[in-house]
């Protein structure tokens, strides 16, 4: 509990760094989370060492359940409010010219009533070889004893302890912007008991499978599949939808979303601790523990900043008095103030509070993203390769065309196709099924024997012995089955935008069936956005090349490739990188896994719900919605800008602070105001983020 910034970061990094027994460690400062690496038999060694340097550690195994762990208690308020009354009081003494003792007497009270810690925390750092700004604190405040400076001391130590309690309850805000999410879930859920009851139950003794009740108006609690009812389901605190979705038998349900006007029960598949709310929550916290790029520079930045400027004060507080003659008391005060000033506080906690708020605010938004790194590079896009079905289409082709190509009986034909397609789950085999079985036509009647699939291309199988095929222009060609006259007939077909896949035996094609996809009316939106921020986009299809093209020509898409296998849409994103740009994919199936992998972003569409999805994508989107790619390039931007702003701020406002110093117009109590209030700056301008 006591791991609050890089302050504390740092210090069990050195103490760490000593200790054979440990080989790598892994900090998450906002969820106070430190992952260690270590030896067999070492646990007890790092437990004392973290003990060493006043902290208590919590074994992750002795509390699973993260959500609930206890907060730290809360300080009495009383000695502060104490320390600031004397240390008033010390300011009065000096004004009105009271005798030094009484002054001093009051100072000290002030420093024991709020101090303590500093001092005890600063010793701790000192110890260890690190100079962190309690060490750095502790030295200033015990010169300006030493030169007398009594009022100045209090007041020093009692701002510092006040900044520092205002900066821990803004770094809680930004530590617990995610936190809200947790709380979606209800603790309770009605359950059908064996006779019929309904019995309120607490969600981690809810079994998979267990039948839940749903009132009006309340949140669901757990993902399900509707078994009785139908109802309207408010999915904005999942999906960032802003209607609400009807649902109906046989829909599924997630937890955390909220019922809106009918009562209905649905049947548990997933626990609660792998509901898809939950794996949000999980990859958020994961992405939140991973560094940004420009966190990296700064951390890095502040391992020579502060040697370098506590070198600066020892050389102010020395050198002018030696070798010009300087005063030592004027120069040492001074060489005091840069002490309080060096401490990189404020520069390295804004990278981390920042990127926190940009991760929130975009999965509040339903859009999930896997790390600070794609948060910073995603407005870097110039590239956005997409894949079509289901992803710039709706996904659910009709059957639209049938036309036999063969002297076969129809009914056979519709059957054959509809015995090969039943085995698919591509979206045109899945419309070829539906087809047929609208018009009554079964094919459970016929065994589909060595099926495989053909991907981009599409599926065999053995039917009575005899090898059939279930495929497109591509697969035609390949087998040599192609003629003038068919060729024509796809043309005219695939330039009206629609797929055309033939069934084959193995001499000849049999039938053509003709599906055509719908464009989503979000994808026009979307491409259109993307184009007003400079992003390229380009389709990846496995349809023919004249799908491909009134697809794009209905979306605006700058480029469309048809035919395309997994390997060549991974060529084609590998083609982009290697001209220096940097390159989106957005996929949602298998067939999309290369290059989603070989992108410098791999987007998933509609994960929600889906366990691949949110685990392999560098960003999910938790619904079908393309228009928040475009969102995402903006947060992107945001965050780039405020990362910019902040470091900015803490360096400039040092850097002022510093100068005043040397020219004998800085103060301590200036000092630490320029330290703190430089950190209350860059963190409540990171969390401005959490508003977009």
């Amino acid at each position: 509990m006591q791991m609050d910034c890089p302050t504390e970061e740092a210090l069990i990094r050195k103490k760490f760094s000593r200790m054979p027994s440990v080989r790598s460690m892994d900090f998450n400062l906002m969820q106070r989370v430190l992952t260690v690496v270590h030896a067999p038999d070492a646990l007890d060694s790092i437990l004392a060492a973290i003990r060493s340097l006043d902290f208590t550690p919590e074994l992750a195994d002795a509390n699973p359940d993260a959500a609930a762990a206890p907060q730290a208690p809360p300080k009495p308020w009383w000695p502060l409010a104490l320390a600031g009354i004397v240390a008033v009081g010390s300011e009065a003494a000096g004004w009105l010219g009271a005798p030094v003792w009484l002054a001093a007497g009051l100072a000290l009270l002030a420093i024991a009533s709020c101090g303590l810690t500093t001092y005890r925390k600063g010793w701790l750092a000192i110890r260890n070889g690190n100079l962190n700004i309690n060490a750095l604190m502790s030295i200033a405040v015990t010169g300006a004893l030493i030169l007398q400076q009594w009022p100045e001391a209090a007041m020093v130590m009692v701002l510092f302890t006040i900044a520092e309690l205002i900066e821990a309850k803004s770094l809680d805000r930004a530590r617990n912007a995610i936190h809200g999410l947790m709380q979606l879930t209800p603790e309770q859920a009605s359950v059908q008991q064996a006779n019929g009851s309904w019995l309120p139950t607490d969600l981690k003794s809810i079994a998979l499978g267990a039948v839940v009740r749903v009132k009006p108006g309340e949140r669901i609690a757990l993902d399900g599949e509707i078994v009785t009812g139908r109802s309207s389901v408010d999915q904005a605190p999942i999906t960032g939808e802003s209607l609400p979705v009807d649902k109906t038998v046989g829909d599924a349900v997630f937890a955390g979303t909220i019922n809106k006007a009918g009562s209905f029960d649905y049947r548990v598949t997933a626990a609660a601790s792998n509901t898809t709310l939950a794996r949000i929550i999980h990859a958020v916290e994961e992405a939140q523990g991973s560094k940004a790029p420009t966190q990296r520079f700064v951390d890095q930045f502040a391992r020579v900043y502060t040697p370098i400027v506590f070198a600066a004060a020892l050389a102010v507080a020395v050198l002018p008095p030696l070798l010009f003659g300087g005063q030592w008391h004027e120069w040492v005060y001074k060489a005091l103030v840069m002490l309080v000033i060096a401490c990189p506080c404020a520069l390295v906690i804004s990278t981390p509070v920042t990127i926190v708020s940009g991760l929130a605010a975009a999965a509040r938004k339903g859009i999930l993203i896997k790390g600070g790194a794609y948060l910073e590079q995603g407005r870097k896009l110039s590239w956005l390769a997409l894949d079509k079905t289901g992803t710039i289409t709706h996904g659910k082709p009709v059957q639209t065309e049938f036309e036999m190509r063969a002297d076969v009986d129809v009914v056979r034909s519709r059957t054959l196709a509809a015995s090969l397609a039943g085995r698919s789950d591509h979206p045109v085999s899945m419309a070829i099924a539906a087809a047929a079985k609208s018009e009554g036509i079964a094919s459970a009647s016929l065994t589909v024997d060595a099926f495989e699939a053909l991907p981009g291309r599409g599926v065999r199988g053995e039917i009575d012995g005899l090898p059939y095929w279930l495929g497109n222009h591509r697969l035609v060609e390949e087998l040599g089955r192609c003629s003038a006259s068919l060729e024509a007939r796809l043309d005219a077909l695939e330039g009206q935008g629609k797929t055309v896949v033939m069934l084959l035996d193995a001499e000849r094609v049999l039938a053509l069936f003709a599906v055509a996809d719908t464009v989503k009316d979000t994808s026009r939106a979307a491409i259109a956005d993307l184009h007003r921020l400079g992003v390229r986009a380009a389709m990846l299809t496995g349809d023919n090349p004249h799908t491909a093209a009134a697809i794009a020509q209905q979306v605006g898409i700058d480029e469309a490739r048809g035919n395309q296998l997994p390997e060549d849409k991974l060529n084609a994103v590998a083609q982009w990188s290697q001209e220096g740009t940097t390159v989106g994919m957005v996929g949602d199936g298998i067939n999309d896994a290369p290059a989603l992998a070989r992108a410098d972003i791999g987007f998933a569409m509609g994960a929600m719900g889906t366990d691949t999805a949110i685990e392999t994508a560098d960003v999910a989107l938790m619904d079908d919605d393309l228009r928040k790619i475009p969102q995402f390039i903006r947060l992107s931007k945001a965050t780039h800008s405020v990362l910019v702003q902040n470091i900015a701020l803490a360096l400039s406002i040092k850097s002022v602070f510093l100068v005043l110093t040397l020219m004998g117009l800085g103060t301590m109590w200036m000092a630490v105001f320029a330290d703190v209030g430089a950190s209350l700056l860059v963190v409540a301008n990171g969390l401005r983020l959490l508003r977009k």
